[in-house]
């Protein structure tokens, strides 16, 4: 499962599964993923976008870009991934403003510093095997107490073998997981028909928290998404999400200088 992984390598893959994976993307809202449990909790904790420069760092094919440009945002996406970038174009208005921009998060010496009130980071941060540089570049990025949100794949709940335990008949029993501690690179079951399938760093949560802190964010807020009821009555097969948390959306502002002290 373990293989000699690296950020080339999950670009590389981005790029080569790219148009598969947006086919089940709405152009406005995303996946149902997004759409049932990401969006409410994003939207959520970001600030008032109005007027403000906002930055969506590893925007994919861009639909969190036009959500947020059409509250008035003046949205830079960013996209390690060319090919995403291109769908991006595509499916863009240009009388939106957005301007796209290619760059790997972990390397965004591209943007001038402090050019953004706000940082929105939407599923990315375990796709990239350096977090830490990319948390130091938001916060190089944003203005004093500017803000950052960000969303990743619940790494108490998605862990390397994690799935469904099911009985002889295909009824869902608990969700398993497992090797928790074991931090590092593995392919996740997406797409489930690729011979290469997409790269996911896993890290712990505490990881996460002392790495945002160390960066000298302090923790606003912490939301781990759940359906809604009248979310449940358009798309009934999210109910087992009521019974584990697959993703954590984390409000974090930019307060002080960060600490000279490592953080791991």
């Amino acid at each position: 499962m373990h293989g000699p992984y690296d950020s080339d390598e999950a670009i590389r893959r981005w790029d080569l599964h790219a148009r598969h994976i947006v086919t089940y993307m709405d152009p406005e809202e995303g996946d149902p993923h997004r759409i049932v449990l990401l969006n409410p909790a994003l939207f959520q904790l970001l600030p008032d976008v109005n007027g403000k420069r906002v930055l969506d760092a590893g925007c994919g094919e861009g639909y969190l870009c036009r959500k947020l440009a059409r509250l008035g945002a003046r949205v830079t996406g960013v996209d390690y991934s060319r090919e995403m970038l291109a769908i991006a174009g595509e499916r863009t208005d240009p009388e939106l403003g957005i301007r796209y921009r290619h760059g790997n998060c972990e390397h965004l010496d591209f943007l001038e510093a402090g050019s953004f009130d706000v940082v929105v980071s939407n599923m990315v941060l375990m796709d990239l095997a350096d977090h830490r540089a990319a948390l130091q570049g938001f916060y190089r990025l944003l203005v004093e107490s500017g803000i950052l949100v960000f969303s990743i794949s619940h790494p108490c709940f998605t862990t390397p073998g994690h799935g469904w335990i099911k009985d002889k008949d295909g009824a869902k029993l608990y969700w398993k997981v497992d090797r928790y501690f074991e931090e590092g690179a593995y392919e996740q079951p997406v797409p489930q028909e690729a011979k290469e399938r997409l790269i996911l760093f896993h890290r712990t949560l505490s990881n996460y928290i002392m790495t945002l802190l160390g960066t000298g964010f302090a923790l606003l807020d912490v939301v781990e998404p759940k359906p809604a009821e009248e979310m449940l009555s358009k798309y009934p097969g999210f109910r087992d999400d009521l019974r584990r948390s697959h993703f954590i959306v984390f409000k974090a502002q930019k307060v002080q200088a960060p600490p000279s002290s490592d953080v791991r």
